[in-house]
């Protein structure tokens, strides 16, 4: 356990837990009333007790477990995205090249290397990855495809990283609930927030945001998400991180906004690929890259939020 920092994050992973009884308990009351069908909401109360019930493991057993986790997540999310996209037969090793740069990334997170961590993908990854396709001599597609690899990379490990880096920031800073707490404020807030957006748009949404994009996107659902968000943000914030009021208001803020923008991105990209989900790992959700859409765009920067204010 994280040296005796989990009190509040207990406390949050037990409210998250009462949230899944209730709506377990609901869609079994609408089922026995036989309102309509439910399946597709079963399914996804059933795989977010077993996102949350892994999360849990990951995050209260020690750091180490914690940003292997993470790196699991980003290496699945790496495959799923390498599996849409279109990549040459001459880029194989490349292709290994770049998975050989997710445990490497979450190397320098775990020992706290800033400087590595922060130029390791951006910059040499950038440089190495283009310098190996030459090497190959096949020019043909090669600004699509190193660009298509680089841009995968940034998308699934780097900002996935921010989320790891969380964890080795300075426990001083936030004494009452660590690094630990800084990565639940942030995955709750930008899950939270995924499904406030969604539930605003289904009760009031009419006015539709990017109709080519994702057409089930409404400003009213964006209103209210990111509202709620902000409030929730605000509630929990003195609990879990070293934000005061007006920062904490912002920080919802921004994970609200951040989230729905990352989200679109993600659909934009299935949407020119042709496919609609990414997988079929997680039932009733889709693929990891489904579900991490909005934590791409709201990781990074809540990290660097918080970096400048407090590290």
């Amino acid at each position: 356990m994280h040296d005796n920092l989990m009190s509040p994050v207990m406390w949050a992973l037990v409210a998250v837990y009462a949230l899944l009884v209730f709506a377990s308990l609901l869609v079994g009351f609408l089922r026995r009333r036989g309102q309509g069908d439910h399946t597709e909401l079963g399914q996804r109360i059933r795989s977010w007790w077993i996102m949350v019930g892994v999360f849990s493991v990951a995050i209260l057993v020690n750091r180490t477990v914690s940003i292997v986790f993470l790196a699991l997540v980003a290496f699945l999310a790496f495959k799923e995205y390498l599996a849409m996209v279109t990549t040459r037969r001459a880029d194989r090793r490349v292709v290994f090249w770049a998975f050989l740069a997710i445990p490497v990334q979450f190397y320098w997170v775990a020992i706290g290397w800033y400087g590595m961590f922060i130029v390791f993908i951006p910059v040499f990854m950038f440089l190495l990855l283009p310098a190996r396709m030459v090497l190959i001599g096949d020019t043909k597609g090669f600004l699509k495809a190193v660009g298509t690899l680089h841009w995968g990379l940034m998308t699934t490990v780097f900002s996935i990283s921010h989320a790891a880096y969380l964890l080795v920031l300075p426990a001083a800073v936030n004494p009452h609930a660590g690094g630990a707490g800084l990565l639940f404020f942030l995955i709750f807030l930008t899950q939270f927030n995924d499904v406030a957006q969604f539930t605003w748009g289904k009760l009031f949404g009419r006015h539709k945001v990017v109709p080519s994009v994702s057409p089930n996107k409404t400003v009213e659902g964006l209103l209210g998400g990111v509202a709620t968000t902000t409030l929730l943000g605000w509630a929990i914030a003195p609990y879990l991180t070293p934000l005061g009021m007006p920062m904490s208001l912002l920080a919802g803020t921004m994970i609200g906004l951040a989230g729905f923008v990352g989200d679109v991105v993600i659909s934009a990209v299935k949407r020119d690929i042709g496919v609609k989900d990414s997988g079929r790992l997680i039932p009733g959700h889709g693929g990891i890259m489904d579900r991490i859409d909005s934590l791409t765009f709201t990781a990074p920067l809540f990290f660097h939020f918080i970096y400048y204010l407090h590290y």
